[in-house]
């Protein structure tokens, strides 16, 4: 995610895109081999027979969990909204074409920077708040990008949204190992993949239809003010994620599991 599209970048201006999509496809060539090679994990003993009624069994205890349904929604907002990338083309004109790999570079560069220092994450309780602030300084970051005169701004810009995501993304994951129970893991697991799949591509649809009615800086502007505001409302009116204790998570979880397994031996 940082050099890919770097050197992707470096390839089009200077071999062209028949090249850069040549190496592309080679790449994805190489790992679903390296994909094919790997061994499937059996499924534990105890584990329920995958289908309809396992989804719909998934999908009602996440609609139960204000704290769960709140690291979804909450990121899918932030997608939908804030996230420009369809854009970047257009905007690196801007700066010259070759900068659009630095555009969609810089996010994953900040998010690379921030990973180093979350020690301090240990520290924190409040998952669920921390997961909206860090979703809101995702959307006050893209505003700024949207004003961002110059490359090296725009490119700051965007490594501050990355590590806001990244932060936004280690307490989200805590939430989900705190919360969880382990024979629904998988199944709300396929839920965040929807959302991670489904969001990007619905959010750069949405900035294309915008940006062809209202202009491109107007599109990211108002992307990341909406993205602030659906964070702020999504934090009041679900309550029990925004004041989620980890503390208080991790008892109920054990609670869960063990009333299951008693269930389970008798």
């Amino acid at each position: 995610m940082i050099g890919g599209p770097a050197i992707g970048g470096f390839l089009v201006v200077t071999f062209g895109a028949a090249l850069a999509y040549s190496v592309d496809l080679f790449t994805f060539i190489v790992s679903l081999i390296a994909l094919a090679l790997m061994q499937a994990v059996p499924p534990p003993a105890e584990a329920d027979r995958p289908g309809l009624k396992s989804i719909i069994e998934g999908l009602r205890y996440a609609r139960s969990r204000q704290e769960l349904l709140g690291t979804y929604l909450v990121d899918m907002n932030a997608m939908f909204f804030g996230i420009p990338m369809a854009l970047f083309p257009a905007i690196a004109e801007n700066y010259g074409g070759a900068s659009v790999g630095f555009l969609y570079a810089a996010p994953a560069a900040g998010s690379l920077v921030v990973s180093l220092m979350l020690g301090w994450t240990e520290r924190v309780r409040r998952h669920g708040l921390a997961v909206g602030i860090a979703a809101a300084c995702w959307g006050l970051a893209i505003v700024a990008f949207g004003f961002a005169g110059r490359l090296w701004v725009a490119l700051l810009c965007l490594a501050v949204a990355g590590a806001s995501d990244m932060i936004s993304g280690v307490f989200r994951m805590i939430i989900w190992n705190q919360t969880i129970p382990d024979h629904l893991r998988g199944r709300l697991a396929g839920i965040e993949l929807i959302s991670y799949h489904t969001g990007p591509m619905l959010g750069n649809a949405e900035s294309g239809i915008v940006a062809s009615i209202f202009g491109i800086r107007t599109t990211v502007v108002s992307g990341g003010i909406l993205c602030v505001m659906g964070t702020g409302l999504l934090l009041l009116a679900l309550p029990g994620f925004r004041t989620y204790d980890a503390r208080a998570g991790s008892v109920r979880k054990q609670l869960e599991e063990d009333a299951r397994t008693g269930a389970l031996e008798k």
